[in-house]
């Protein structure tokens, strides 16, 4: 059984329809005056043809009961009495002629050219407007319909026909009945209204706005309410017709009323809560009749209109009031902002100082490590351990003389935060480590970038690897336990002060590991707002290769506590990686207005991402300043470390921003006053224009409490209607 069909209180005429064939090239009969043109389908009960009267060339539809047998006359009659009822009515499929004697019986009506909605709905849901339109004037024919008595019972997109105009037509009547009627009628599945699904159900004007619930829904979402895979299988399983009807009671009574036309662009909350309250399950919380159902349409489309006129009436004072306070704050916000951009210019310029500075001190910090190890390795009594011990196997005594040296040197330079001081010989083997290690020392470490100074780790099995012959600062790399990352400083060591004819025999090196250098040894508190941190721009070791590592960092210990792995994401982001090198290469280019002018550009930023922000996402002031080693050779010079002394942007501009506060509540107290004012005024207009019956009682009863001076007292007066109803 096709679900969208009217449900049969018989099996034979189901079975019947199925007999059908739209194949048919000819009518069930000849009809006087009308040549037949083709068939426009079949249905339990007949075929309808499409038909041409000769004296008009007019078209019209043509319906034929072709089943006699056991044929119910009643159902011919009572839609031919129904649409007789309905003569002359504009939202109705006009009767034009009758043939109760003829073989099959037949009745001739009005060709409606636009088709069926249900035809409109296969191409998808309509869009909203067009759906409220179509649906307006349904309900409208249904008013008409049942102001003359005549309930449709059986309202669904197959019977409502679109004439060329694009207005509807109400069709088949063949189960509607009159409002004296007791006997029951069917509708169509999913359509229909629950309490109609019975067969002693008695008729209902609410059935009917059931049906237009679910036919405004029918066109917002493409289908009707309720009705899905699974539902439409649950009613499939039904064997015989009561069964159908008691599963799709159950099924509107258990499943959550549907709100998916509630998710249509364009469909607004009053239009959702017309279709919700229409297809209430519950008869007595559904509209009344259609009547009420136009009203509340109306009602929405009231308020639409007035919706411009009320905001054109709130925004015309609004506006006004907007200008004149545009015009007094105007000077306020330029100020707030000349005060902020000052405030801003000078944290930037603060922390260029304080940038500037601490580079200084780091390069020399840095060349002050530098200038020990070379001051060591230059010292001829450290030679003279270091001769003996080239060549010599691990435990011998020059090489635990040598050992004892570099342990010596450690201990007595505990200012320069060395983790380990190492010596390698020319052939990159560890002759001494401290803290010795004797795992360690006699390794190869001829491929690190300390020993070799290319800038990076090479593999271990890369031979003839020249030692550094300058001091060289290694990239950063990953210790030998796995669990640190550490830069090295490294100088060589020769074999003698003879320039021209020297050689190396070894490097002399120590190892720092991240967060200890110690002349950045300082929070943001010790520094007040602004913060110094040091950033390798080197490629560092880990894989692949990055730059941008943060060596110190007020939250570096913490982060780093807070990481299981030597090699963590505690970088800067790629725009800072981009600015320090572009920075680096020009700090090392000859002074000129034009690199002066792009340095200024480069070397602060109102802008900046604090990776290691301690909770804090907010906007950075940052000055950036590379680690530039005065007095050394240019390939010595450039350290690769850049440091960044950086502000919260929030806190270099409170002071303007407090005064910005101030001027603010003051606006906004006095614009809460007008709001007031207008709000007050305006919800009067409101209630003066609100037509609902509550507030028009409660104008009634207010005039009759204070009349004005003068004015006739009206009578009260109330107009029954045909139906009954009371209109006062």
């Amino acid at each position: 059984m096709a679900i969208d069909q009217t449900l049969l209180q018989g099996g034979e005429e189901l079975q019947h329809a199925r007999e059908q064939s739209l194949e048919r090239t000819r009518p069930a009969a000849e009809v006087p005056g009308f040549e037949p043109v083709r068939s426009l389908g079949s249905g339990a009960y007949g075929e309808v043809w499409l038909a041409i009267e000769r004296n008009t060339r007019r078209k019209v539809a043509i319906k034929f009961y072709t089943h006699r047998g056991g044929l119910d006359w009643s159902l011919l009659s009572r839609e031919v009495e129904k649409l007789s009822f309905l003569f002359a009515d504009r939202y109705v499929v006009q009767l034009i002629d009758v043939g109760w004697d003829a073989d099959p019986p037949y009745y001739v009506m009005e060709f409606v050219e636009g088709g069926s909605l249900a035809e409109r709905l296969r191409h998808g849901p309509l869009p909203p407007d067009e759906a409220v339109s179509l649906f307006h004037d349904v309900a409208v024919g249904l008013v008409h319909a049942h102001g003359k008595g005549v309930l449709h019972c059986d309202l669904t997109p197959g019977n409502v026909l679109i004439d060329q105009d694009g207005k509807p037509r109400l069709a088949d009547f063949g189960q509607s009945r009159m409002s004296y009627e007791q006997t029951p009628a069917l509708g169509t599945l999913f359509y229909m209204a629950p309490e109609q699904a019975d067969l002693h159900a008695v008729p209902d004007a609410r059935w009917d706005v059931y049906a237009l619930g679910a036919l405004l829904y029918a066109m917002l979402t493409g289908h009707p309410p309720y009705r899905n895979p699974d539902t439409t299988a649950q009613m499939a399983k039904a064997a015989d017709l009561p069964g159908k009807l008691r599963t799709y009671v159950q099924l509107l009574h258990t499943l959550p009323a549907p709100v998916e036309h509630r998710r249509v662009r364009g469909v607004d909350r009053e239009l959702a809560d017309i279709v919700s309250r229409s297809l209430a399950t519950n008869p007595a919380k559904r509209y009344a009749n259609p009547q009420a159902v136009l009203d509340a349409l109306r009602a929405r489309e009231q308020r639409r209109r007035r919706r411009p006129l009320l905001v054109l009436g709130v925004l015309g004072p609004a506006v006004l009031m907007l200008v004149i306070a545009a015009l007094a704050g105007n000077a306020a916000w330029v100020a707030f902002q000349r005060s902020e951009q000052a405030l801003i210019a000078r944290s930037i310029e603060n922390c260029r100082f304080a940038a500037r500075f601490v580079a200084f001190t780091t390069a020399g910090q840095i060349n002050r490590r530098w200038y020990i190890l070379e001051r060591e390795a230059s010292d001829p009594d450290f030679r003279a351990v270091v001769l003996p011990a080239l060549g010599r196997q691990a435990g011998s005594p020059e090489r635990e003389t040598l050992q004892q040296t570099v342990a010596f040197l450690h201990a007595t330079h505990p200012e320069i935060s060395a983790a380990h001081w190492f010596l390698l010989d020319a052939r990159g083997i560890e002759l001494a480590r401290s803290p010795f290690d004797p795992a360690l020392v006699g390794r190869s470490l001829a491929h690190r970038d300390f020993f070799h100074g290319l800038g990076r780790d090479l593999p271990e099995d890369t031979p003839n690897l020249p030692p550094i012959e300058s001091p060289h600062r290694s990239h950063l790399y990953v210790a030998d336990d796995g669990q640190e990352r550490r830069m090295a400083l490294s100088v060589p060591v020769w074999d003698s002060n003879d320039l021209d004819q020297r050689k190396v025999i070894g490097v002399l090196g120590i190892s720092v590991p991240l967060g200890h250098f110690a002349e950045l040894h300082m929070t943001q508190q010790d520094s007040g707002e602004q913060m110094p941190v040091l950033v390798d721009d080197l490629p560092d070791g880990c894989h692949p290769p990055r730059r941008g590592a943060i060596l110190e960092h007020p939250q570096l210990d913490e982060a780093l506590r807070a990481v299981n792995t030597a090699c963590p994401q505690l970088y800067v982001d790629a725009a800072t990686v981009e600015r320090m090198g572009r920075l680096r290469s020009l700090r090392t280019q000859e002074e000129s207005p034009a690199v002066d002018k792009q340095i200024d550009a480069l070397s602060a930023t109102d802008d900046y991402f604090d990776p290691l922000n301690d909770g804090y996402t907010g906007r950075w002031l940052a000055a950036f300043e590379p680690v530039i080693v005065a007095n050394r050779p240019e390939a010595t010079r450039d350290t690769g470390l850049v440091v960044i002394v950086q502000e919260r942007f929030d806190a270099a501009v409170l002071p303007a921003r407090q005064l910005a506060a101030r001027l603010l509540r003051t606006g906004l107290i006095a614009l809460a006053v007008v709001l007031v004012v207008i709000t007050a005024l305006w919800a009067f207009v409101v209630i003066v224009l609100n037509d609902a019956p509550r507030v028009r009682r409660a104008q009634r009863r207010l005039a009759q409490a204070l009349p004005l001076p003068g004015a006739a007292q009206e009578p009260s007066t109330t107009a029954t209607t045909s139906q009954g109803s009371a209109i006062e």
